[in-house]
Formats: structure tokens, sequence, C-alpha cells
């Protein structure tokens, strides 16, 4: 059995209904829409700002130890073994890069077990 709403004075116009429904539709797609795509676009924003920086550390670094290879292991790495401070290096940005995505996958499947 439906319950009809109280009833005041004056049944609002057509018009007014509709203008009514208008601004609540707007309000509500800005409040489901819009305002949760701003979040996201800071998260985006912020992590994609972070993943240059990283990335740009992990050069700079792997270009300092290749030339601390290179400089400071005196006759070790020369003739044929000049590939070796290469390899060590490429080795170590792997490594790395595995670690991290074992470490991000790791924290994704403590949230899903929680």
């Amino acid at each position: 059995m439906a319950v009809e709403p109280a009833r005041t004075g004056s049944d609002p116009s057509l018009p007014t209904l509709i203008a009514e429904l208008w601004e609540l539709i707007k309000t509500y797609v800005r409040q489901e829409t819009v305002d949760p795509i701003r979040g996201v676009g800071r998260f985006v924003i912020f992590g994609v700002a972070g993943a240059l920086l990283v990335g740009t550390g992990a050069v700079l670094l792997a270009v300092g130890v290749l030339r601390l290879l290179q400089t400071e292991t005196d006759t070790t790495f020369t003739g044929n073994w000049s590939w070796a401070p290469y390899g060590i290096v490429v080795v170590a940005l792997v490594a790395g890069g595995a670690w991290s995505l074992s470490a991000i996958g790791g924290r994704r499947d403590r949230r899903e077990g929680a």
C-alpha cells in the first residue's frame, strides 16, 4: 500500500518540479562523478610525478655505479671483461625492479586477504 506524502497548502507547478528535479540531478551527478574524478586526478598527478622522480633517481644511481665500477676497479674490467660493469648494472636494475613489483604485489595480496 503506497503512502501519499502529506500535502501542504498548494501543489508546486510542473515547471517548478522540473526545475527542482534538474537541480537535484545536477547536484547528484557532480557529487558522484566530478568530485571523485578530481580526487583521482590528484592521485594520478602525484603518482606520475613520483614515478618520474624515482625513475630519474634510478637512472642517475645506475650511471653512478657504472662509472664507479669502470674507474675504481683498476684493470679488473679491461679487455674481454669490459662488458662486465654494464652487465652488473643491468642485473642490479632488473633485481630492483623485480623487488619493487613483488612489494607492490604483496601489498595487494594483503589487502585482499583482510
